[in-house]
């Protein structure tokens, strides 16, 4: 069964300096029918103004994920880290027992489109730490590359949570399949271009549960880039 979450479906606010759409149930938007998927808690697809950016503020017990798509944010917290994190990256922190950080745009002229990607822990509880990994996700298109996992394995980053989060860049012509074994879930967002899973057609901002299927397909319509997040 698919179930398709489309992207002008979400909740969607422009403050001028952010402009933000939030997948599931986030900050002032609160809709009960869309709190999450399995442990995956929060898709928010923001595009934040030259020199604009999220003060420092705390987060705990948060397998917290920056993926950016254009431009560069500038990330600062608690632990001593400082750096600016672009595409072709990914940054990934264990809130644990509590961390503060900033995220800001340091250009004076271009935006930063971002998607952050929040997944539920396993425990609460666990030491904070941060890290942050090139992903060949542009570099070898019409495959999907393994972003984070349980246990780092194939140079992923590692989260607290039976979760796979996968990143992928297609051409239109492209097909790509992940196999779903029993009792669990995946997720498909489209971050831009077009494509279709499983037979819908989907587009950019586009979201997609899937459930008690073997597989999800997802062929190219375009050049499009999506995450898959498989759930346990």
């Amino acid at each position: 069964m698919i179930t398709l979450r489309r992207a002008g479906e979400r909740g969607s606010f422009d403050h001028r300096w952010l402009k933000t759409a939030h997948t599931f149930s986030f900050g002032e938007y609160h809709d009960p029918a869309h709190m999450g998927f399995r442990s995956l808690r929060v898709i928010n697809d923001d595009v934040v103004a030259p020199g604009r950016g999220f003060a420092e503020h705390p987060h705990r017990d948060m397998e917290i994920i920056t993926y950016p798509l254009s431009g560069t944010v500038r990330h600062r917290d608690s632990l001593g880290h400082e750096e600016d994190v672009g595409p072709g990256m990914i940054q990934r922190m264990s809130a644990g027992t509590g961390i503060r950080h900033s995220e800001r745009n340091p250009s004076a002229s271009d935006p930063v489109h971002l998607l952050q990607v929040w997944i539920l822990p396993d425990a609460p509880g666990h030491e904070p730490r941060h890290e942050t990994r090139p992903v060949r996700v542009h570099d070898e298109p019409g495959m999907l590359h393994l972003l984070a996992s349980p246990d780092g394995r194939e140079g992923s980053s590692a989260i607290h949570q039976d979760a796979l989060m996968f990143g992928a860049t297609i051409r239109e012509g492209d097909v790509i399949s992940h196999r779903i074994a029993t009792g669990r879930g995946v997720w498909v967002h489209v971050a831009r271009g077009s494509c279709t899973v499983n037979g819908e057609s989907m587009a950019a901002g586009d979201g997609a549960a899937i459930e008690d299927e073997p597989a999800v397909e997802i062929r190219a319509d375009a050049e499009a880039e999506l995450l898959v997040f498989d759930l346990a």
